[in-house]
This record gives structure tokens, C-alpha cells and sequence, in this order.
């Protein structure tokens, strides 16, 4: 759906990333890195009211790099003898680290849209699996879904007793609040800042998900040091879920 919103986020995007490269092209001086990709980049080009968002060498957003770090730094640990689900496979870079893995499985309710290798059509709210993964990835996914409730009980069946889910949602600083698809599309973007999420999650997201069974860490860009914090957004957090090991699918 063509909103006003995503054209002005489209055009400011690319009007960004065209002066960074135009920047670089003329010898400014590198001041940002990316950890998706590796290189060296003059800054961050713009995405809404994110002025430093995406890299402009290989698109990788503050998340993304975010989740680079995190795993090159030791703090996450692929799983690569074990059986990872990646949903929305937007990251080129976490997908080459995901793919590693001895059953990596990229999936999307339209997988039509993807041209990842192997992609398979997976409806969460209709997951049904049982300890069948080491590992359950979903970026800026749970608030499409239609009752989160139930997919993270599913995501929690899914996973092997010691298995994590690592999560991440749009935040801001509020109670969460639940719409639904009989909202108009107009209005779910003014409620929830995109036409197709139906919620907006607050820090409280945390509780839904020990709902669900599982035991939580919180991480995000505070505790990285400062001479390279900036090199990712602050209001981004992973919410990283583990089953415990010993419980029964639920």
C-alpha cells in the first residue's frame, strides 16, 4: 500500500544514501563502520525520523548491525550443528551467518517476496512444530501478527528445551498497545507508525514474552563502548528468549 509516509521515508532514503556516496567519492573521511558488511562508510543515510540509519555500501539497518556485533563480539552464538528458522530473511548479512548452520530454514508468510535460497512458507499463528529448532529469529515481525500471544507460545513449542528465540519489535515509550486488521490501514499507520502492524510495543513486550514460558535477557546498544556505540541506535533492543532446558513443549 503507497502511503505518504513510505514515499517520504523512500525519497529521504535515497536522497541520503546519494550524498554519502557522493561524500566519499570526493575524499570525506570515514567516520562510521558496519558491521554487516565490514567497510569503512562517511555516515549513515536517513530512514524517517532516523537520521543516521542505513549503511550506505551494503542497506544494513542500525538492528542488523546491531546483531553483527553482538554475535562477532561473542555475546550471541549461532547454533551451526543445529536447526535454525529466520523469518522475514531481510539481512543479507545475518542470512550468510544463519545459512551456516546444519538446517537453516528462511521462511515468510509470502516467502514470493524473498530470493533467498530455500524459502518456505511459514504462518506463525499456525505453527505447529515441537522442539524442532535451536534457534528462532524474527525482526520487526511480531507486530504483524494478529495475537502475539499465541505465536510466542508457538515460537516457545517450536524451540528445542534450551533453545532461543531472539526478537526484536519497534518500541517506543508506553504501555504496548493491540489493534487489529479491522483498523483501516490509514489508521493503523497513524496508530502504530506502518499500515500493515497491528501493535505498537512498549519495554513491557518483556512480560508477554515470560509469559510465554520462557526465561529473558534484554540487551541493546548501552552497554557497548562508546568509542563505537554510535555506530548503532540506542532504541534498538534485543529481546533474547530461552526456553528452559528440561520443560516440555507447551
Amino acid at each position: 500500500m503507497i502511503t505518504f509516509q513510505r514515499v517520504a521515508k523512500a525519497v529521504g532514503k535515497h536522497l541520503t544514501r546519494t550524498m554519502l556516496v557522493l561524500r566519499k567519492a570526493m575524499g570525506a573521511r570515514a567516520n562510521r563502520a558496519c558491521t554487516a558488511c565490514g567497510q569503512s562508510v562517511v555516515g549513515f543515510f536517513r530512514y524517517g525520523d532516523n537520521a543516521e540509519w542505513g549503511c550506505p555500501n551494503c542497506g544494513a539497518s542500525p538492528r542488523e548491525r546491531l546483531m553483527n556485533h553482538l554475535i562477532a563480539e561473542k555475546t550471541l552464538t549461532v547454533p551451526e550443528d543445529g536447526a535454525i528458522l529466520h523469518m522475514a530473511p531481510n539481512e543479507g548479512s545475518l542470512v550468510r551467518r544463519f545459512s551456516s548452520a546444519a538446517d537453516y530454514v528462511p521462511a515468510d508468510l509470502d516467502p514470493a517476496r524473498y530470493s533467498v535460497p530455500g524459502m518456505r512458507r511459514v504462518d506463525l499463528m499456525a505453527l505447529e512444530e515441537a522442539e524442532q529448532y535451536d534457534l528462532f529469529y524474527a525482526s520487526h515481525v511480531m507486530e504483524h501478527v494478529p495475537d502475539d500471544h499465541a505465536v510466542l507460545r508457538n515460537i516457545y513449542r517450536a524451540l528445542k528445551p534450551g533453545g532461543e528465540a531472539w526478537l526484536i519489535v519497534p518500541l517506543w515509550d508506553k504501555p504496548t498497545e493491540d489493534g487489529s486488521f479491522d483498523i483501516p490501514p490509514r489508521e493503523r499507520e497513524r496508530r502504530f507508525g506502518q499500515w500493515d502492524h497491528v501493535r505498537q510495543y512498549g519495554l513491557d513486550f518483556a512480560d508477554r514474552i515470560r509469559a510465554a514460558g520462557f526465561l529473558l535477557e534484554e540487551i541493546d546498544a548501552s552497554g557497548i563502548d562508546a568509542d563505537t556505540r554510535h555506530f548503532f541506535a540506542l532504541d534498538d533492543r534485543l529481546f533474547r528468549a530461552r526456553k528452559p532446558v528440561g520443560s516440555a513443549a507447551r
